[in-house]
């Protein structure tokens, strides 16, 4: 079992690293998904993201995007896995996502992906608020 520690880690990076592990049979854990960074412009990112929450498919059946900072997460990991069938499938249903720290994974040795970043990025938790 991988547990990952979310902070200051780059969505795309762990995203990709998650999808990775799970389709090579691991049970993947993310913690602190509120605390993943999306590099780029921050309005533009914004701007984005209010975009696809807003746009409905036809008969408003989908896709639907969530604000809830670790569905977020889940949604780009989904999007490295080919989540319809098989083998992608089963991966997605190893991945757990999380706010915060469950008392399950207190003391549980973590990877901890993460730097201090400088220059243009957003928090996953600032999306939630979407200002």
């Amino acid at each position: 079992m991988k547990i990952i520690d979310g902070t200051n880690a780059v969505m795309g990076r762990l995203a990709s690293y998650a999808a990775k592990q799970a389709l090579l049979g691991e049970d993947v854990v993310i913690l602190n998904c509120e605390k993943v960074i999306i590099t780029g412009n921050r309005k533009n990112i914004l701007e984005e993201f209010n975009f696809q929450r807003t746009k409905i498919g036809s008969g408003q059946k989908g896709p639907k995007h969530s604000r809830i900072p670790y569905m977020i997460v889940k949604r780009a990991i989904r999007g490295m896995l080919s989540h319809r069938q098989g083998r992608g499938k089963a991966a997605f249903q190893r991945i757990k996502c999380y706010e915060n720290v469950p008392e399950m994974y207190k003391d549980a040795k973590k990877i901890v992906s993460s730097k201090e970043k400088k220059g243009k990025f957003i928090e996953v938790e600032e999306l939630r608020k979407g200002k």
